[in-house]
């Protein structure tokens, strides 16, 4: 069994026991959240259908926050031939792990 979540403004499919990257939330370490509603956009049952729509509207996904952090420094290079321009900065982004307990219909 697994499900697609949203968040952050990207999808995720996870399932239960995985470990998850998402944008950054504001959660302590080795608190409990409880995703529901708008945040689950499938759920595929153990017979292997894609559930969507009205099907999942009682589904619940529970996760544990199991930690948090900065991802890789992405370098950012611009440059404008024949002008003398360069620009040269990075960017590091935060995240949140979670640790997927339980899926749920």
């Amino acid at each position: 069994m697994y499900a697609i979540i949203e968040t952050g403004g990207k999808q995720y499919r996870v399932a239960p026991g995985e470990r998850v990257r998402i944008e950054s939330i504001g959660h302590e370490v080795g608190e409990t959240l409880e995703l529901s509603g708008l945040g689950i956009k499938a759920i595929s049952n153990d017979d292997g259908q894609l559930l969507v729509g009205n099907d999942i509207a009682n589904a619940r996904i529970t996760a544990t926050v199991s930690g948090e952090g900065r991802g890789d420094k992405i370098i950012v290079f611009k440059f404008k031939r024949k002008k003398q321009y360069r620009r040269t900065y990075g960017h590091r982004q935060n995240f949140t792990e979670l640790t997927i307990n339980q899926v749920t219909l």
